[in-house]
């Protein structure tokens, strides 16, 4: 197979191939943080949106809606961008989501809102998979640093901006703006993706003759769609909207196992599948894959439950309750940069190992903070913890999409990412059960954490209340560990020292 690198790529390109590749790189960024923004951006106007369409009942599905879309849609744009090329899976992609964001704008009531927001999680898929993809191929080994330390800039600085800026607007200007913001920052990266990014023609086998066409296995991806969709409804609304061994909760699990095997059947048969075996066969992909799953898993501890201990349990207002979860974001771009220095001298497995292995030590270390404690203790553990977390994952990335050539980078770059999807959502759906036992323990029985959270701030609740919704958090946090602990025994038993990088 020949060249299939984007034209733009090369550190001793002309002046011109330069420029291009800062455009296309500056398209990249702005669709990055279309993504990054709508779930931050949207969560501070609920109240906005509920007061104006309704349905209180249902508005969790605005976010379990979209991270369904996203996470589904993965693999197969991975197969896509791997087949087609990056760039029109790209171009569709940010298209998509710029009509679920405009038709968003203009929903009527809860029901077309969740919708259009599955519209715009099924361009968010292909945002979040391609840019990623795109990355590795632009610049070679060495370089590969640079951009994702950029793209984690943008992650940074969306998830400090985005509760801010979408209830300046939700106050100020009217909800429907925080999707109508979308329309000009993704019109600038879809005119600099069509302008600068040009990806040559790939070149056929030689012994293909005039017959070899592109296939894409449809069947494979609804089938996808279809477990992926069930499996995932089935951990987002399992405790939640049914209890877990509820009829409901047991018909969407068992439909959703027998999908998957149907899905394993079809991607047997197909010539061209949409998850390939290669993707589980081969130890490096599979040990990352896995290892990321318990990165989503543990990243839900801090993420979800940390500010609502920090304004239960010691007592900070939302605000400051936002800054001790955000400094995570500042130290992890900032790691993840310098990773590049560690895993050039022990190699991206011992990296990962050591990032890993500090985040599991700082997550067990949150129980042990004393009661209530003081603002700054938590701070200092999410300080570091971005650290350790930026050492972890960007040498597995960087490394896993080394290990793999052009026809197979989008599909390997979409398995680690749907794998890290998954393992959030089985996250919140674990840590939120594991919360709300010893709560029910503590308190005899009495409520879940949103329930106790809101009675607390609103002074309806004893000191006993505040202890347990501590308690809870800990034990949560000791689960993080566990996860972290299970992505280090992954990495130190299944993955190779050295991940075979294939030449540039």
């Amino acid at each position: 197979m020949g060249s299939t690198t984007p034209a733009i790529r090369g550190g001793t390109g002309t002046r011109q191939e330069t420029r291009r590749r800062g455009a296309v790189v500056a398209a990249l960024m702005l669709a990055m943080a279309l993504a990054a923004l709508d779930s931050t951006i949207v969560s501070t106007a609920v109240p906005q949106i509920v007061g104006d369409l309704g349905g209180f009942s249902v508005f969790s599905w605005l976010f379990s809606g979209y991270l369904l879309a996203v996470t589904v849609s993965l693999p197969v744009y991975g197969k896509l961008s791997d087949t087609f090329g990056r760039k029109p899976v790209l171009v569709v992609g940010a298209a998509v989501f710029l009509l679920g964001s405009l038709v968003c704008a203009a929903a009527w009531n809860m029901a077309a809102l969740i919708a259009f927001r599955v519209v715009q999680g099924l361009g968010g898929g292909a945002l979040q998979g391609t840019v990623q993809t795109l990355a590795a191929d632009l610049y070679p080994l060495e370089e590969r640093p640079k951009i994702q330390s950029k793209l984690s800039t943008v992650w940074a600085v969306s998830a400090i901006a985005g509760p801010g800026l979408g209830g300046v607007l939700a106050a100020y200007a009217d909800w429907r703006w925080i999707f109508l913001v979308n329309l000009p920052i993704g019109a600038a990266a879809l005119w600099l993706i069509v302008r600068h990014l040009h990806e040559p023609q790939r070149v056929k086998p030689k012994d293909a003759g005039t017959t070899a066409r592109a296939r894409v296995d449809w069947a494979g991806a609804l089938a996808v769609f279809a477990a992926g969709g069930v499996l995932l409804t089935a951990l987002v609304q399992g405790g939640v909207a049914w209890p877990w061994l509820s009829a409901p909760s047991l018909a969407l699990f068992a439909a959703g196992l027998a999908l998957t095997g149907l899905v394993v059947v079809v991607e047997r048969r197909a010539a061209q599948p949409v998850i390939p075996g290669w993707v589980w066969r081969r130890r490096t992909i599979a040990a990352v894959n896995l290892a990321l799953g318990a990165l989503g898993l543990l990243m839900v501890a801090p993420s979800v439950f940390l500010p609502t201990y920090a304004q239960s349990v010691l007592g900070l207002a939302p605000v400051a309750a936002g800054f001790v979860l955000s400094v995570w974001t500042l130290s992890w771009p900032v790691s993840a940069a310098l990773s590049q220095h560690v895993y050039r001298r022990i190699g991206f497995r011992d990296t990962a190992l050591l990032g890993i292995g500090l985040a599991a030590l700082i997550l067990f270390a949150f129980p042990f903070l004393p009661y209530p404690g003081s603002w700054w203790q938590p701070t200092l553990l999410m300080l570091l913890l971005g650290g350790a977390l930026g050492l972890f994952q960007l040498p597995l990335i960087v490394g896993v999409q080394s290990t793999v050539g052009w026809s197979e980078r989008g599909t390997t770059t979409a398995s680690v990412l749907f794998c890290r999807q998954t393992g959030q959502t089985l996250g919140a759906s674990l840590f939120g059960a594991v919360a709300n036992g010893v709560l029910a323990a503590r308190l005899g029985g009495a409520g879940d954490l949103d329930s106790v959270t809101r009675a607390l701030n609103a002074g309806t609740a004893p000191e006993a209340t505040r202890r347990a919704i501590a308690d809870a958090v800990h034990a949560v946090y000791l689960g993080a560990a566990g996860a972290a602990a299970l992505a280090f025994l992954v990495l130190l038993l299944l993955a190779p020292r050295r991940f075979p990088v294939r030449g540039e």
